[in-house]
């Protein structure tokens, strides 16, 4: 006698599964609503028959009901808004990547007595004086640039030293000082760097620069 195996999933067996998928594909809005449409049906359920809910309490928690669905609704079009902008800015980052940039940073590299280098004041200023250093931290070279006006400023070296010789090739450092009527002036150190590759994390884009590190996108003033 042949037996025969039955295969047929039990209605226990479907029912399981039915929920499991429903609670799967529940959106997070509809989890909401539906656990706060239960809680409500309890509530009027077991209300006291003496004293039962009345037409401005029920009103009141439906309206907190839209208001919490609202904002879960919005919350899910700014998350969707941010990756689109995020993604808009990765393309965007990708066409840099083997161009130079000029973004914050006090390094500055000559070769063959070309160097660029960058200043950017907060508001305008009638002294700006840069210094050049060397590895062991002596000025090389200073730079008066006189009165500058606010904004972002992209400068150019020769390479020349103090002596007047031409310095060797390598990466300097700089600093910025500036001044109007004997106060100081926020004064923010530019340099420039090659980008390598491109990062995205919950915090942005990011550009990776080789001798400079990683900086940000909005980061960028200027790409040469």
């Amino acid at each position: 006698m042949t037996t025969i195996q039955n295969n047929v999933a039990s209605p226990e067996l479907l029912a399981q599964m039915n929920g499991t998928k429903n609670a799967t594909s529940a959106s997070g809005v509809d989890a909401t609503s539906d656990r706060f449409m239960k809680l409500l049906v309890a509530q009027m359920k077991n209300q006291d028959p003496l004293n039962p809910l009345d037409n401005a309490q029920v009103t009141s928690q439906l309206a907190q009901l839209s208001t919490v669905t609202g904002i879960d609704k919005m919350n899910a079009t700014l998350e969707s808004l941010i990756g689109s902008y995020q993604s808009s800015q990765s393309l965007q980052a990708a066409g840099m990547i083997g161009h130079s940039v000029i973004v914050p940073g006090n390094t500055v590299s000559l070769s063959n007595g070309k160097a660029v280098l960058g200043v950017e004041l907060a508001s305008p200023a009638d002294s700006v004086v840069v210094s050049i250093k060397d590895a062991s931290g002596k000025v090389v070279n200073t730079m008066s640039l006189g009165a500058m006006d606010a904004g972002f400023s992209p400068l150019a070296w020769d390479g020349v030293g103090t002596d007047g010789a031409a310095m060797a090739n390598g990466t300097y450092k700089f600093e910025v000082l500036a001044t109007r009527a004997g106060q100081g002036v926020v004064a923010t150190a530019l340099a420039v760097g090659d980008v390598a590759s491109v990062s995205t994390s919950t915090k942005g884009v990011s550009l990776n620069l080789p001798g400079i590190g990683s900086v940000a996108l909005t980061d960028v003033r200027q790409i040469l």
